[in-house]
């Protein structure tokens, strides 16, 4: 990676096929994915980089891209030997995981697309000023990316298998950004959880109910 845009600290566990974790604005990998990756590691590879800013990652010397964190995410597993995957996004990662699919589609063999949008709401965008407020200013590049966020025109091109999973109590996103990737994205599949935003450490076992039937499908 460039000096602008630092490597990612990535931690790989678990065996089997690959899945890469995107997680959410302002989160990390242990922040977001903590209760599950030991289920999600029982039978994959499990690929869980931090984005600038996050976990042990640098910041980025340089305002945050789309298809920057993208390719940065995706070359966190090729660099450890891990060259198809499924992608699992949460939120922000949502748009990282589609934008992976189309970018890089000789390595996306599936997505799991949790609490997620194509392009923020003005629900999303009324909350940023708070949220900016309440976090360090190293997760400052994670909220200014938001606003030009749109991933509405790459939907119709995913052309993986896709589950789709909205959080119905998500007092930041809401669950029509769901429901819109899944209506975009040919052949989504599609289920609901009763939660707040953060469903995989709020809900774990009922996230992992859907998502490991889903992965059990993908590898069949």
């Amino acid at each position: 990676m460039s000096d602008s845009f630092p490597a990612l600290a990535t931690t790989v566990t678990g065996s089997g096929p690959g899945l890469l974790l995107a997680h959410g604005a302002t989160g990390s990998i242990a922040g977001n994915f903590a209760p599950v990756l030991p289920a999600l590691a029982a039978a994959h590879t499990v690929v869980a980089p931090d984005y600038p800013g996050s976990g042990e990652t640098p910041v980025a010397g340089a305002p945050l891209g789309l298809d920057a964190l993208t390719d940065a995410v995706v070359d966190s597993a090729v660099r450890r030997g891990v060259g198809r995957f499924t992608l699992a996004g949460f939120s922000l990662g949502t748009l990282v995981a589609v934008r992976a699919a189309v970018r890089h589609p000789e390595r996306v063999t599936g997505l799991v697309l949790t609490a997620g949008f194509a392009r923020p709401d003005d629900h999303l965008l009324g909350l940023l000023p708070g949220w900016r407020d309440e976090v360090p200013p190293a997760l400052h590049p994670h909220i200014a990316l938001i606003p030009s966020l749109d991933i509405t025109g790459d939907l119709a091109e995913v052309a993986v298998p896709t589950l789709v999973v909205a959080t119905t109590a998500d007092s930041m996103v809401l669950p029509a950004g769901s429901r819109a990737l899944a209506a975009g994205i040919p052949g989504a599949r599609y289920t609901e959880i009763d939660s707040d935003h953060v469903v995989m450490a709020e809900r774990p076992e009922e996230w992992l109910r859907p998502v490991l039937a889903f992965l059990r499908f993908l590898r069949a």
